[in-house]
C-alpha cells in the first residue's frame, strides 16, 4: 500500500539507546492509532500505528496501517495506483475481501484473507493495488518491514504464502512470517521476524513462548484483549520491551478476539522514512523521488493497471531530521 498522503511525513528512525534490559513483561505501552484517508472525497480511512513519536520501529517492523471493516460497495473500496518503494518489505494480510496486486516484476496476484503476499522492493520497485469487483467487506493490515543496509538495494522479488492454522488451547494461529507456537513460515526475511495472526477465543488465555532478544508489538482487530496485566482495545498496538520469553494474552469476552502479532530484533540501523521510500539520507530519499518523477528504469513499469501512476509529493524544505525510539529502560 502506498503512503499516500498530501504532506508526507519525513522520520529519520533509528534504534533505542542501550540501557537496562527490563526482566517480565510486566510493562506494555499502548500506542493509539490515527487516521489517516487514503485518496480523495470517497477515501478509504486507515488506522496507522507505525511510525509514531512514541515508536518508530518494533524490530523491522516500520509501518503499519490497519483498515476496515470497510463496505467498499459504498465507499468505492481500495484503489491505490502504480507507487515505487526502496529499501523495504510490503506485508499484505486481510481478514476479509481481495485486493488484486500487479507488480514491475510482472507479478500479477490476488491477496486474500489467511494469505500472505510480500514484496521486496531493494532498490526499487512500483505496484498498484485494487479491492476486485466482487469484494463486499474489505478488512486487513498493511505493514512495512525495513531492509538492513546490506541488503537494502536486494532485488525486487514477491512471495505468496498461505500458512496452515496452528490450533493450541483457546487460539487459532497462523504463522506468516517466523516461527510461533511450533510452527515455522518459509518465507525469507532480512532480520529476524515474527508475524502471525492470533484468534482467541472467548474467555482464553493463552501464554506463547516467545525469543526474549525481540521487541513485540500486539494490534489488536476486535476485542479487547489483556497483553499481560495491560488491557489493549481495537485498533491499539500494545508494545512489549525485550527481555520477555513468554507473552500472555487473555479475551475476558464472550466473543472471539482477533489480534495480529509483530516482532523482532531490536533494528540497530538508523533509516529516513518519508513517503513509500526508505533511505539512510534526505539524499537517498531525493534521489529515488527524482528517478520515480523521471520515470526512471529504477523502478520499472505496472502492466494492466487502468489509469495512470502516482506522482510523488513535494520534498520538505528542510533536510530531514532524526526522530528516534524513546530509550529502552
Amino acid at each position: 500500500m502506498s503512503n499516500v498522503e498530501t504532506r508526507a511525513m519525513e522520520l529519520r528512525c533509528g534504534a533505542a539507546v542501550d540501557g537496562e534490559r527490563p526482566t517480565e513483561a510486566s510493562r506494555v505501552d499502548v500506542l493509539a492509532a490515527r487516521d489517516v484517508p487514503l485518496g480523495g472525497p470517497r477515501a478509504m480511512t486507515v488506522r496507522r500505528t507505525l511510525p509514531q513519536r512514541a515508536r518508530t520501529l518494533i524490530g523491522a517492523w516500520c509501518f503499519a496501517d490497519h483498515y476496515g471493516p470497510d463496505d467498499v460497495s459504498l465507499t468505492g473500496g481500495m484503489d491505490v495506483a502504480p507507487h515505487p518503494h526502496t529499501g523495504l518489505q510490503t506485508v499484505s494480510w486481510l481478514f476479509s475481501g481481495e485486493i488484486e496486486h500487479r507488480d514491475s516484476l510482472g507479478s500479477h496476484a490476488y491477496i486474500r484473507p489467511g494469505e500472505l503476499n510480500l514484496m521486496t522492493g531493494g532498490f526499487g520497485i512500483c505496484h498498484s493495488e485494487a479491492s476486485t469487483p466482487r469484494t463486499t467487506i474489505l478488512h486487513g493490515v498493511q505493514l512495512w518491514v525495513a531492509l538492513p543496509e546490506e541488503h537494502r538495494d536486494a532485488e525486487r522479488d514477491f512471495q505468496h504464502y498461505a500458512p496452515e492454522a496452528v490450533r493450541i488451547e483457546g487460539a487459532e494461529i497462523r504463522v506468516f512470517l517466523g516461527s510461533l507456537a511450533g510452527d515455522v513460515s518459509p518465507v525469507r526475511t532480512f532480520t529476524p521476524l515474527i508475524g502471525a495472526e492470533i484468534l482467541l477465543q472467548p474467555r482464553a488465555a493463552v501464554t506463547l513462548a516467545v525469543d526474549p532478544g525481540f521487541e513485540h508489538g500486539l494490534l489488536v482487530d476486535q476485542g479487547h484483549v489483556h497483553l499481560g496485566d495491560t488491557l489493549v482495545g481495537p485498533a491499539e498496538l500494545g508494545y512489549v520491551h525485550p527481555g520477555s520469553d513468554v507473552l500472555t494474552l487473555t479475551n475476558g469476552s464472550d466473543d472471539i478476539a482477533r489480534t495480529v502479532l509483530l516482532g523482532g530484533a531490536p533494528f540497530e540501523e538508523e533509516i529516513v522514512m518519508w513517503w513509500n521510500f526508505v533511505g539512510r539520507s534526505h539524499e537517498d530519499i531525493a534521489q529515488a523521488r527524482e528517478d520515480w518523477q523521471n520515470s526512471s528504469d529504477r523502478f520499472g513499469a505496472v502492466e494492466g493497471y487502468p489509469g495512470d501512476r502516482l506522482a510523488a509529493p513535494a520534498l520538505p524544505n528542510a533536510v530531514i531530521t532524526p526522530r528516534r525510539n524513546p530509550p529502552r529502560h
